[in-house]
């Protein structure tokens, strides 16, 4: 959507003047503050001139923008990353230049809108509760439902802005050459993080957990191109870059994004109906050599997870040994369910649990049985129309987005069970902004699913 002409000169002449009062009032305030206002007003200006241009702009920075302490709260220090900011102030500029287009409430109906705007609500009740019972910080709680609504913001904007196939391609272009960066600057810095692989501005240790998960959504859309593109420099872009991811992966160490990987591995095996035989021999010759070919240390971690000095837990009277972490897991979903049982409907609020490193205890314990069906319908809803635009679309690197997309997705799904994956901000912004790419599809195919 054009913006006239006169608008174009009142907003130049207002962010001239926005920029004039920074530079005279937070002169003082240490540059990285400053750069980031002047950088966010710009964003305002680039928002109004063109979308398109911001949202490929929100597309870099999801993995490659620095985070800065906001405040410290009980536990934890309260991270607040650039994306963060670009990303709220883009969708309120997006806002305002419908407004003056006489365009506001112009929001796309999706299958999951409704899902999405309860589970919202089912979060700030129960925290509201939870905060006047006690057990609840405000502060923390309320940067945190904050986050949860910056992901469907993004969602909103990117199925309100989804026009044709071409603007597509641009983001996954941009998406694509953001996953290589990511990757390279993670294998060029292994040693200096203590000897695992993690994205960009992840602190003296990172996260190769979260790194692990952004990984298996990007391997599961570059293959799925790969498989279905009748473009060579795609298939050879995509196919180079999927064995970069998986090098990158294997860095990470991570024993759920490991597990995730298999499982998005053999979804696409199964789902694609191009290049199935090349895949299941890659699997075939993967499990015949990997144990040889792996580098040790992801051999030793993996079998790090059944080696402790004793066992830990029983399977139907039979002892199974676990490492520490494995072992903390379970006692967590013990505690979980334990909490759970004394708020059964609403939960204790949002982290009013603590640290739980699992997401689906964590929906249960701090949403109660109402926010978990919630949430789970709302998985259930984004895989069943992601199946039924996959079988609905016809041949072509769409069709490879799309079986992408959901391999990714289900993968992330066994992710889950060892990391609070849907709330974590480098996993579930790209997730987001896809998932608002995908259920558009339809729509921009002139399909029905």
């Amino acid at each position: 959507m054009k913006v006239r002409k006169g608008q174009i000169e009142i907003i130049l002449i207002g962010i001239l003047l926005s920029l004039l009062i920074v530079g005279i009032v937070f002169l003082k305030l240490p540059f990285f503050i400053l750069s980031v206002t002047i950088l966010a007003l710009g964003l305002v200006l680039i928002t109004f001139l063109n979308t398109d241009l911001a949202l490929v702009i929100l597309i870099f920075s999801m993995l490659l923008s620095p985070e800065f302490k906001l405040a410290e709260v009980p536990a934890r220090a309260v991270v607040v990353r650039v994306d963060d900011i670009l990303l709220i102030v883009v969708f309120f500029s997006w806002l305002a230049k419908m407004a003056i287009n006489k365009e506001l409430g112009l929001f796309r109906r999706t299958p999951i809108n409704g899902l999405i705007v309860t589970y919202i609500l089912i979060c700030i009740i129960s925290t509201i509760i939870g905060i006047l019972t006690g057990g609840v910080h405000p502060l923390k709680s309320f940067f945190y439902i904050l986050k949860y609504v910056e992901y469907f913001m993004l969602y909103f904007l990117v199925t309100n802005n989804i026009r044709d196939e071409r603007q597509i391609k641009v983001f996954l272009v941009v998406f694509l050459i953001t996953c290589a960066i990511t990757c390279i600057y993670a294998l060029v810095t292994i040693e200096k993080m203590g000897g695992r692989a993690t994205a960009p501005f992840e602190g003296p240790k990172g996260e190769p957990n979260t790194l692990g998960g952004y990984l298996v959504l990007l391997f599961a859309i570059s293959t799925g191109i790969f498989l279905y593109s009748s473009l060579r420099g795609w298939r050879i872009f995509c196919g180079i870059l999927a064995c970069l991811i998986f090098i990158t992966l294997l860095q990470t160490l991570s024993r759920g994004s490991y597990l995730a990987f298999i499982i998005t591995y053999l979804v696409l095996t199964i789902l694609t109906k191009k290049k199935k035989l090349l895949l299941i021999g890659i699997l075939l010759l993967g499990m015949c050599t990997f144990p040889f070919i792996l580098p040790e240390k992801v051999i030793e971690r993996i079998g790090y997870t059944f080696t402790p000095r004793k066992p830990r837990v029983s399977l139907y009277g039979r002892p199974i040994p676990l490492e520490d972490s494995a072992y903390a897991r379970i006692e967590t979903w013990k505690r979980v369910f334990r909490e759970w049982k004394r708020r059964p409907l609403l939960g204790r609020g949002v982290t009013g649990l603590g640290l739980v490193d699992a997401q689906y205890p964590r929906v249960l314990g701090e949403t109660g049985i109402l926010g978990f069906s919630i949430f789970m319908w709302l998985l259930i809803s984004i895989f069943r129309y992601s199946l039924s635009i996959f079988r609905a679309v016809e041949d072509g690197w769409l069709k490879g987005l799309t079986l992408g997309f959901l391999s990714g997705f289900i993968g992330l799904l066994f992710h889950s069970f060892a990391a609070a994956t849907f709330i974590i901000v480098r996993i579930m912004e790209p997730f987001w902004f896809l998932t608002g790419v995908i259920l558009m599809l339809p729509s921009v195919k002139g399909t029905s699913v």
